[in-house]
């Protein structure tokens, strides 16, 4: 880990050549209403401040708020393209032959478009295509890099072994899972083959959609709980209130060293290993300042190790996504 230039917030690799970004990223799928109403104004402000506290990776997508999510943050790359490790993603959708070279070919032009700019950073592929093998889709994206309209490739949702086939076409920079106290699964056969291949692991929803906070106590904490229990099991209300009783000794933990839950899970994350980049994605600017701390105040080992027993593999109730999102999944 290496400190970053004009502030204190520490930066990662991306990979054995990839980009050098801040310890913590910025997940912006939530600026787009997906988790509650969002003002593009004070989202706006928000990424600015975001870049001001020395955070420079934003992480987007194609389908977040169906293109709404690109377009936002071609307003920040208006004014401060050069300060943005800027990462997208195409081919989320149930859609068979969203891998093909065609496909990528448009996917990744109407991308640059929305966001107002003439490269990505990193490109990842957001869901395998089943229908097309990767060694195919990531030729493809190979084929960017070579024009310069993309800079490093990423896989997301991936499993090790399809890494492995699709590292062998092109460098793989980042793979993005979810990663987090809730969801340790990456630790089981992904991680290895990522350090093996020298990948990064960029870690979404860190927080465990918000439940690792500590600020849902109840059912009734969670914002647009309907909405969250249509694509994500451990929002059910029996599961919901398991996993909201499993926090409870991290409550506690962090009220002891007057910190906050949401800085102990994002401290676990990083201690997991300078190759680990979790990117939260609070639209509040003052839990955004929180989290920072968790990258410049590193947990001592022993709590590293406490907290790990207080998450077991498997201790959260409820699937990843329900059946049709897990179907998308390569396991």
């Amino acid at each position: 880990m290496t400190e970053s230039t004009g502030s204190s917030l520490p930066r990662r690799l991306l990979g054995r050549g990839g980009p050098e970004v801040s310890a913590l990223g910025y997940g912006a799928m939530g600026l787009s209403g997906v988790y509650g109403e969002a003002d593009d104004a004070e989202s706006l402000r928000v990424l600015h401040q975001l870049l001001d506290l020395g955070v420079n990776l934003i992480d987007t997508a194609d389908v977040y708020g169906d293109g709404h999510n690109e377009r936002l943050i071609s307003g920040l790359l208006r004014e401060r393209r050069d300060e943005v490790v800027l990462a997208t993603k195409f081919g989320a959708s149930a859609d068979r032959g969203l891998g093909t070279p065609d496909n990528v070919r448009k996917s990744v032009d109407a991308s640059l478009s929305r966001l107002g700019t003439d490269h990505v950073d990193l490109y990842y592929l957001h869901r395998l295509d089943p229908a097309t093998p990767i060694e195919e889709t990531v030729g493809a994206m190979a084929e960017l890099v070579r024009e310069g309209k993309v800079g490093h490739l990423g896989l997301s949702e991936i499993s090790a072994r399809t890494l492995r086939r699709a590292h062998a076409v092109h460098p793989i920079a980042a793979v993005q899972q979810e990663y987090s106290l809730f969801h340790r699964e990456p630790e089981q056969e992904l991680l290895p083959a990522l350090r093996e291949l020298g990948v990064a692991l960029v870690a979404y929803s860190p927080l465990g959609r918000g439940v690792l906070t500590g600020s849902i106590r109840d059912l009734s904490d969670v914002e647009n709980l309907a909405v969250r229990q249509q694509r994500y099991p451990r929002f059910a209300e029996e599961s919901l209130r398991h996993n909201i009783e499993l926090t409870a000794p991290l409550r506690e933990r962090a009220e002891a060293l007057g910190r906050t839950p949401a800085q102990l899970a994002l401290g676990w994350l990083l201690a997991q290993g300078d190759d680990v980049v979790p990117i939260p994605g609070s639209r509040r600017i003052s839990n955004v300042e929180a989290n920072i701390s968790a990258a410049t105040t590193p947990l001592d080992e022993s709590l590293v190790a406490e907290i790990s027993r207080l998450f077991p593999v498997n201790a959260a109730a409820g699937e990843q996504y329900h059946p049709d999102g897990m179907a998308r999944l390569d396991r």
